[in-house]
């Protein structure tokens, strides 16, 4: 996994009836763009040191959702 700060970080819900979960990535802690990263949760703003699991993607900015590049 890969991201530079800017990128969205989703987390994609196992469960029909959840909603996925999204926030952008405000800080980025190694130079190649491995986690963990600083991200804000667009649901209730916090912020957290996240380190993404494998139900995990990241939205590269200026690319389209859904894109897993």
């Amino acid at each position: 996994m890969y991201a530079v700060v800017g990128d969205r970080l989703v987390v994609h819900r196992g469960h029909v009836d959840s909603p996925d979960r999204d926030g952008e990535i405000l800080e980025v802690r190694h130079p190649d763009g491995s986690p963990p990263y600083l991200v804000r949760w667009s649901d209730n703003g916090h912020q957290a040191v996240v380190f993404p699991g494998p139900d995990a993607t990241v939205e590269h900015y200026g690319q389209s959702p859904g894109h897993t590049g």
